[in-house]
C-alpha cells in the first residue's frame, strides 16, 4: 500500500481538477462528493487542498429584489444556473403581510451535490439547502413590522452561498474546532492555519525558551507583544491575526512607579470573578503567571523604546491615566472597530460588511446583551442616536443615505463615553498611555489609540533601533538576533513591519488589511 498510494494520490487528484474542464455533460457523481467514502490518507490530503478553514463562512451572492424581470443571478457550488426573486403577499391578513422568495436552481454539476443557503434581513437569518433542479421557495410569513417591510421592499433579501457544500463545509469546522482546543492538536493547529493564510514561519528556537531577565534594564515604556497559540484566547488570536495582518494577538506595556518598582499594565487580564478587566500588575506577579500559569503557550516579545522616546516619556502622566482605568471592563466596545478601516479592503475572502452584518444579526438574536457590548453603543455613537437595535441602526444608516458598510468604517473616538465608562482594548490601551505619557507629541489631539491594530502598534517608529543598546539578556542563546527581544517561546517571534513608521495625523484611520501581503499605502 505505501508503494501505491502515491500514484494513487496523483490519479485521484488530476481526475478531480480536470472533470469540470473536461467534460461537459453532468456526470452521475462529482469525485468530490465521494472523497469522504475513500480511505482516509487518500481522502484528507485532497480535501484539505480543495476546501479552506474560510470555506465555512458563506459568501455574499447578493439581494433578491421584488422583481421577477430584474432578478438575480449567480453560480452556485453544485448549481451553475441560479436565479431568486421576492413576491410580496399578504397570506395572514396582518397589516404588512409577508412574502415569497423563489429560488430557482439547475444545471448541477453531478447528481449528489448540493448547495446550502443562508438568507437574511437585518431582523431574522434562516438557511435551507438545494438538491433538485427546479424552482424552490422560502416563505416568510409576516414582516417584523413596517421596518422590515419597508427594509425589505427597497433592498430585498440577502442570499449566502456556503461554497464548500455539506461534506466541505464541515470539513472545514473539522480544520477550525483545534484552533480552539488547549493540545498539542490544537497549538500544531493554529500554526499550520497561520503558515498557511500570513505565510508565518515558527522556526524553532535553540534552548532555553525562557530568558533569564534581569529586570533593572527594563524601562517605562517598554511594549510587551504576546501571541498565543492554543486553546480559547490561542484560536481567538489566529482568527484575530489573520483578519489585522498582527503577527502578535495581545499587548501590554512596561511603567515603573516613583520607586522604581517595575509593574505591567494590561487591558484584558483576568481577574478573582473571571472578568476581563484593565489592570496594573507587579512584573513579578504578571511574569510568574505566564511562566508557570499560562497554559495559551505564550510567545512573549520585550520591545524596548529607543532612547529619545525614553526621555520624553511622562511617568507621572501615564501612571495617572493608568489608575484611571485601573478595574474597568475590557473594551469590547471597540474590539472590531479598530480593525474595520475602509469599506471593503479589510475583509479577507469571503469577509465582507454583508456577512459582518448577518453574523450579527445572529449573534444579536441568541445573546443580545453580549451583542449590545460588543457593537450596538457604538454603531449608535457613530449615528448620533441612542438605544437604537442593530436592525433599526442598519435602517437609520440606509435612510440616511449611507451604509452599515460605511458605518462600520467610522473611526472610533477615545473621548466617547461608554454605559460602563471609556472602553479600551488591550493595545488602545498601551497607546493611551503613550499619548498621555507624551510620545506623540503635538499629534496626540489628532491620534486616536482605539484605531489602532497590535500590528499598528509595534510598526511605530518608538523603538530601538541599535542592537548593541538592547539589554545584555536581549535574545541571550538564539543564533538569530531579532532587532527585539523575544524572552519566551519555543518559535522564534516575527513582527513584520517592525519600527517602521512615522506617527501623523488620524493615523491607522483608512488601513487596508488584506491577506496575506496586507499592503500598506503611504500614509493609509
Amino acid at each position: 500500500m505505501a508503494k501505491t498510494t502515491p500514484f494513487l494520490f496523483s490519479i485521484l487528484y488530476l481526475l478531480i481538477l480536470s472533470i469540470p474542464f473536461t467534460i461537459s455533460v453532468k456526470t452521475p457523481f462529482h469525485p468530490k462528493d465521494i472523497l469522504p467514502l475513500l480511505p482516509k490518507e487518500l481522502s484528507w490530503p485532497i480535501l484539505r487542498t480543495l476546501n479552506r478553514e474560510v470555506d465555512l463562512l458563506p459568501t455574499f451572492v447578493g439581494a433578491a429584489a421584488a422583481s421577477f424581470n430584474n432578478s438575480l443571478e449567480w453560480k452556485g457550488a453544485c448549481f451553475y444556473q441560479n436565479t431568486a426573486w421576492l413576491e410580496f403577499h399578504n397570506k395572514t391578513g396582518s397589516q404588512f403581510g409577508g412574502g415569497t422568495l423563489h429560488i430557482k436552481v439547475s444545471n448541477a454539476h453531478s447528481w449528489t451535490c448540493m448547495d446550502i443557503y443562508v438568507f437574511a434581513t437585518p431582523y431574522r437569518v434562516t438557511w435551507d439547502y438545494y438538491l433538485l433542479s427546479r424552482e424552490h421557495t422560502l416563505e416568510f410569513k409576516e414582516w417584523e413590522g413596517k421596518t422590515e417591510y419597508e427594509y425589505v421592499k427597497e433592498h430585498g433579501v440577502s442570499i449566502f452561498l456556503m461554497q464548500a457544500g455539506m461534506l466541505g463545509t464541515f470539513q472545514a469546522l473539522w480544520e477550525v474546532f483545534p484552533l480552539f482546543t488547549n493540545t498539542k492538536w490544537g497549538e500544531n493547529s493554529n500554526l499550520a492555519f497561520l503558515k498557511k493564510h500570513m505565510r508565518a514561519s515558527f522556526e524553532e528556537r535553540p534552548q532555553p525558551w525562557v530568558t533569564n531577565i534581569t529586570t533593572d534594564e527594563i524601562q517605562s515604556g517598554d511594549l510587551l507583544a504576546i501571541s498565543k497559540i492554543r486553546g480559547r484566547w490561542g484560536g481567538f488570536e489566529t482568527l484575530e491575526k489573520w483578519v489585522t495582518g498582527s503577527y502578535a494577538g495581545h499587548s501590554a506595556v512596561c511603567l515603573r512607579d516613583s520607586d522604581g518598582k517595575l509593574w505591567v499594565a494590561e487591558s484584558g487580564n483576568e481577574n478573582d470573578q473571571g472578568e476581563d478587566v484593565v489592570a496594573v500588575l507587579p512584573w513579578h506577579d504578571w511574569w510568574e503567571f505566564e511562566l508557570t500559569k499560562d497554559d495559551s503557550n505564550p510567545h512573549i516579545a520585550l520591545l524596548p523604546l529607543h532612547p529619545d522616546l525614553r526621555t520624553k516619556f511622562n511617568e507621572s502622566a501615564a501612571w495617572e491615566y493608568a489608575r484611571s482605568m485601573d478595574g474597568r471592563p475590557y473594551g469590547y466596545h471597540n474590539l472590531i472597530f479598530s480593525w474595520v478601516d475602509t469599506i471593503d479592503k479589510n475583509y479577507p475572502p469571503p469577509l465582507d460588511a454583508h456577512l459582518v452584518a448577518s453574523v450579527m444579526t445572529i449573534w444579536y438574536q441568541m445573546q443580545p446583551a453580549y451583542a449590545a457590548n460588543l457593537w450596538k453603543e457604538a454603531l449608535n455613537k457613530r449615528l448620533g442616536t441612542k438605544d437604537l437595535d442593530l436592525p433599526e441602526v442598519i435602517v437609520e444608516a440606509e435612510k440616511r443615505g449611507s451604509s452599515f458598510d460605511r458605518l462600520l468604517a467610522i473611526p472610533e473616538q477615545d473621548d466617547w463615553i461608554y454605559e460602563d465608562g471609556k472602553s479600551v482594548s488591550c493595545v488602545a490601551y498601551v497607546l493611551e498611555i503613550y499619548k498621555a505619557a507624551g510620545l506623540f507629541g503635538s499629534l496626540s489631539s489628532s491620534i486616536q489609540a482605539t484605531e489602532f491594530t497590535i500590528k499598528d502598534a509595534y510598526s511605530l517608529k518608538f523603538f530601538e533601533n541599535d542592537p548593541s543598546r538592547l539589554p545584555s539578556w536581549c535574545n541571550d542563546g538564539d543564533n538569530v538576533k531579532l532587532p527585539f527581544c523575544q524572552i519566551r517561546g519555543k518559535y522564534r517571534m516575527e513582527l513584520p513591519g517592525y519600527n517602521t513608521v512615522d506617527p501623523y495625523p488620524h493615523m491607522n484611520e483608512k488601513c487596508p488589511s488584506l491577506p496575506p501581503k496586507y499592503y500598506r499605502p503611504k500614509h493609509c
